[in-house]
């Protein structure tokens, strides 16, 4: 036991794998933290691609006339000149 903790190589390699995974700026858990940002940035990545595919197929759709001015009145609450709106908003506070 005693030659074994004597061996300086072996010391010297021991004390630089604990350094390299614990404290180095590249350590283990600098790694692991940037595995998972990497994790999180390409789900956001796929989940804003999935929403631009939904833009451009909003945006096929509106130029359809039809479509358009259906559009406008459900959210911009256009009308025709012989129209009238009503809009009924809920409460949302609950008694």
């Amino acid at each position: 036991m005693i030659k074994f903790i004597s061996n300086k190589y072996l010391l010297i390699l021991i004390l630089f794998i604990l350094w390299m995974v614990f404290f180095d700026e590249s350590s283990y858990k600098t790694h692991r933290d940037l595995n998972n940002e990497k994790a999180k940035i390409e789900k956001s990545i796929q989940y804003f691609q999935n929403e631009i595919d939904k833009d451009k197929s909003i945006l096929k759709q509106l130029k359809d006339s039809t479509l358009l001015e259906k559009y406008g009145r459900e959210n911009y609450f256009f009308k025709r000149d012989s129209e009238e709106i009503y809009i009924i908003e809920f409460d949302t506070i609950k008694k």
